[in-house]
């Protein structure tokens, strides 16, 4: 767990301040006396630019120069109330930065340990999680938590419960591209705004390699524009929690109080803009097989699958985007498409005739998902609809992006939605229920697009406008 290589001497006070305290929190370390090893004495000088400066402390291949103890202390996640944490994430993982966000605003020390830069760590977390490359994993005190939510984490570090007192003129629920725009317009208008975000910041649009059909960018990554919106959004003065999942909404006289799993809040108008999740095919082996060779997000996942073949499953958009990225760095892809034609759009379907480690069939009814003895995805069982004849797919890792469906069943009996789920809304995002709109992918007949959804955004931060006033 812990790579650490101490460079000093016996006579040095600095360091035996330094390991007493390594000792007392029973962290482990290789000493290497400088006075008994020239080639120690050498690596410290060309460390420290030819001067002889110890300890010099190295930890997981990075060198420290005398730390004091609460410089130890962060690096290593060592906490006096709180006792240790090692967080095992990936900088592309959304729970992982909303994890370590929430760790950061409450002072807590950890250990971050990046997966994709250790093979051991990638094999410590699929022991850990039964084969499943679940992040983050967290220890604390060494008891494994697997992608706890922030609700988790202040129970188990004694994290003291958020109280809120403020009347927000608006909140709105759900980070992604409808909620930071409107949160960028209400707060330009003078409207106290807070968003709060079950998950990460920018929604499934921050899970979105390339985006290149946004006004203004011929491609950007959806991690960087998501980023500048949510910038923007707290540069005019917004406000941002993350990691805070709605539980209930209540209708008083003049105002709304929003029960979450982290704190009450109160707010003269809501705006529900909560997305979406992706849809899964129901068939045998799925349920179990997620997050064991089964992907829903190639930005998140796919990392994983260097070098290795996969399938992705779908016809779409969507399907195609994310296939093409991930051929960017898998031995092979092999897309299978239920229809006999793709309804991506042309643009993606002609990137295809150019990209020789992608494969392409149609016609064929994903019937079941295969696990092997280790407990992993293994095949795919397919049907092809025109001859009927059933075929094993075999892959390391298999994507599925085959539609959406929306985040809504908390407000359903609160506000009007369709067959579907979807929330039923008119003119500038006004919903069933006075004081409360909705915009982007959670509103019936929205588009799925980052485009779209700004603009859905900023009309609702114009019915809210005129509601406050």
């Amino acid at each position: 767990m812990d790579n650490i290589t101490f460079y000093g001497a016996d006579w040095c006070s600095d360091c035996r301040r330094a390991k007493a305290y390594l000792k007392e929190n029973n962290i482990a370390y290789n000493f290497v006396d400088v006075d008994l090893d020239q080639k120690a004495t050498d690596l410290v000088q060309k460390i420290n630019n030819g001067k002889r400066i110890i300890p010099t402390i190295v930890i997981d291949d990075k060198a420290h120069t005398n730390p004091k103890n609460d410089v130890l202390a962060a690096l290593l996640g060592l906490n006096e109330v709180n006792g240790r944490v090692i967080v095992y994430g990936a900088d592309w993982c959304p729970d992982c930065r909303r994890a370590k966000s929430y760790l950061k605003d409450n002072h807590i020390n950890f250990k971050y340990i990046e997966v994709d830069k250790h093979d051991w760590a990638t094999k410590k977390v699929e022991e850990i999680n039964n084969g499943k490359r679940i992040i983050p994993t967290i220890f604390i005190n060494d008891t494994v938590y697997t992608n706890p939510n922030n609700a988790v984490l202040q129970q188990v570090l004694g994290i003291g419960a958020e109280k809120s007192t403020k009347l927000y003129d608006t909140l709105i629920v759900g980070a992604g591209a409808a909620g930071l725009t409107a949160a960028i317009y209400t707060q330009r208008d003078r409207f106290d705004s807070l968003v709060i975000e079950k998950k990460n910041i920018g929604g499934n649009a921050y899970l979105t390699e390339k985006i290149e059909n946004y006004p203004g960018f011929t491609n950007i990554s959806g991690p960087k524009l998501m980023d500048r919106m949510s910038n923007q959004a707290v540069t005019y003065g917004a406000e941002i929690k993350t990691g805070v999942e709605l539980e209930k909404i209540e209708k008083q006289v003049n105002h709304f109080v929003i029960n979450t799993n982290m704190a009450e809040y109160k707010a003269r108008s809501i705006l529900l803009a909560m997305g979406s999740t992706y849809r899964k095919l129901d068939i045998p082996g799925e349920d179990e097989l997620i997050g064991a060779g089964i992907h829903f997000c190639a930005t998140c996942d796919g990392a994983f699958y260097r070098d290795r073949e996969i399938l992705v499953i779908g016809g779409g958009n969507s399907a195609l985007e994310e296939g093409i990225f991930l051929a960017g760095f898998c031995k092979k892809v092999t897309i299978i498409n239920r229809s006999e034609s793709f309804s991506a759009s042309p643009t993606y379907v002609e990137k295809l005739n150019d990209i020789k480690n992608i494969e392409v069939h149609h016609n064929q009814k994903s019937l079941e998902f295969i696990s092997g003895d280790d407990g992993l995805f293994k095949a795919l069982k397919v049907e092809d609809k025109v001859s009927g004849i059933q075929a094993e797919l075999s892959a390391d890792g298999v994507f599925i992006f085959i539609g959406l469906i929306p985040n809504t069943d908390i407000v359903k009996g609160l506000v009007d939605l369709d067959d579907r789920g979807f929330i039923k809304t008119t003119g500038m995002g006004e919903t069933s229920v006075d004081g409360i709109f909705a915009a982007g992918d959670c509103r019936e007949g929205a588009i799925a697009q980052v485009a779209a959804a700004t603009g859905e955004g900023v009309l609702a931060s114009y019915g809210i406008k005129a509601y406050l006033k």
